[in-house]
C-alpha cells in the first residue's frame, strides 16, 4: 500500500474518497446520533491532523481511509 497525502487529491476527489468511507464505516458513535456531514468533517479533520491517512492499494487498484489507532 501508498500512503496518498490528502493534499494531493483535489477537492472533489478528496470530498468523494472521505464521503466513500463514511458509507462504507461501521464506527460505533454511542447514544448520540451523528449525521453524515458530522462524520465527513470528522474523517477530514483527522487526515489534516495526521491521525487518519488516505492509502491507495495496487493489488486491489482501490484507494482507503485508514484510522491510526491511538
Amino acid at each position: 500500500m501508498v500512503e496518498v497525502p490528502y493534499t494531493d487529491l483535489s477537492a472533489a476527489a478528496l470530498t468523494g474518497v472521505v464521503e466513500s468511507f463514511v458509507l462504507r464505516e461501521g464506527t460505533d458513535y454511542g447514544h448520540r446520533d451523528v449525521g453524515f456531514d458530522e462524520k465527513c468533517r470528522s474523517v477530514k479533520r483527522q487526515l489534516e491532523q495526521g491521525s487518519a491517512a488516505i492509502v491507495y492499494d495496487s493489488i486491489t487498484d482501490s484507494i482507503n481511509i485508514v484510522i491510526q489507532p491511538g
